[in-house]
């Protein structure tokens, strides 16, 4: 199989990149040390190719009715031009099809950012959705994706942007301005501050080497998870997917209930759940032993066992921590992870672990 490539390859292999196939792209893993990397983005400011996810563009005279009807969060709290809200969009049997950002862009309707691993089928959804309303949807592919966060990432991006993208570093965050065919929001992944930026592919690896003369550091998919989890942030496919619905994956803040008689795709199924008690939550879990909790580790309760659905090991706190989906009826503080055989104690915790590069522990 031929993978798929972002405007920003060749800019990759002359970074050094180690790439790796990512859900039929290749993209970078790490330019050589992913624990440096995790560091620059936590302390300095760091950039991510993130091309492989899609953009979408939802307009038309019905569009608000259709992304109400579409999405589990409500788009009628984006009374102003420029703010964004997360999402999950949902199968009937509330099973999580993806998690998505949107953004209201006035006259010219919304901007749905979808996952890459997802991006095919969430279009066809999509499409599948619209019930005879007046609404297109567009997928964007001439547009590339960068990220740039930490806690220097105003400072190193703010001058380097084109008039009409200058207040950029005065936005709220879920905020975005745009000119032309550039947007800029300040929303992102890592816990840190920062910006995702969509700018035409043909000037993407300029803008690209501009950011790295600024000083910021070039990051990988290696880091971009560890970051990721620190900030107690889910991972389409891992901590959710179909089988799993927004209330047994700690995301029940997303599902907007009023008004009562907003029918979303699913939400019968999510309310059958809430009221006969959802079996099953999400944690965060900490190993303060020696050992590395993986997605798939046995987490043994008094309710009965759970599963580890993310893991890794932290550099910023320098212990293993984890997401974990556990029986709804466990309420003790210390669990056990079954690592190699063996019973390891694990605190049972509220994510984020970090936030903006400092512990949240007790």
């Amino acid at each position: 199989m031929t993978l798929r490539t972002t405007p920003l390859h060749t800019a990759h292999q002359r970074a050094g990149a180690r790439l790796v196939d990512f859900a039929g792209w290749e993209m970078p893993l790490h330019y050589g040390s992913q624990i440096d990397e995790h560091r620059a983005v936590r302390e300095a400011a760091g950039v991510f190719d993130v091309s492989h996810m899609r953009v979408v563009d939802i307009a038309g005279p019905d569009a608000p009715g259709f992304l109400r009807h579409l999405l589990a969060n409500d788009v009628a709290k984006l009374k102003n031009s420029g703010r964004a809200l997360y999402s999950c969009m949902l199968t009937p049997e509330g099973g999580v099809i993806d998690d998505l950002i949107v953004y209201f862009r006035g006259d010219l309707g919304y901007r749905l950012v979808v996952n890459a691993a997802t991006a095919e089928g969430d279009i066809a959804h999509m499409r599948a959705s619209t019930g005879g309303r007046d609404v297109s949807v567009e997928p964007r592919p001439e547009l590339a994706l960068l990220a740039v966060q930490g806690p220097e990432a105003v400072a190193k991006v703010a001058p380097l942007l084109a008039d009409g993208l200058s207040t950029a570093g005065e936005l709220r965050p879920f905020a975005a301005v745009w000119n032309g065919g550039w947007m800029v929001a300040r929303t992102g992944y890592t816990g840190e501050d920062g910006f995702e930026i969509m700018l035409p592919a043909e000037q993407a690896e300029a803008f690209w080497d501009q950011l790295l003369r600024a000083g910021t550091h070039p990051i990988g998919l290696g880091a971009r998870d560890t970051l990721r989890l620190e900030a107690g942030m889910n991972l389409y496919g891992t901590d959710m997917d179909t089988s799993t619905t927004p209330l047994v994956s700690n995301l029940g803040w997303t599902v907007a209930w009023e008004p009562a008689d907003r029918d979303f795709i699913g939400r019968a199924a999510l309310e059958r759940q809430r009221a006969e008690g959802v079996p099953q939550r999400l944690v965060g879990l900490v190993l303060d032993g020696r050992g590395v909790l993986r997605g798939g580790t046995r987490i043994e309760t008094e309710a009965g066992d759970g599963v580890v659905t993310s893991g890794t090991f932290s550099p910023t706190l320098g212990v293993s921590i984890a997401l974990a989906r556990i029986p709804t009826g466990s309420s003790q503080s210390e669990l056990a992870a079954h690592l190699r055989g063996k019973a390891m104690p694990v605190r049972v915790v509220k994510p984020p672990f970090v936030r903006r590069g400092k512990s949240q522990l007790e």
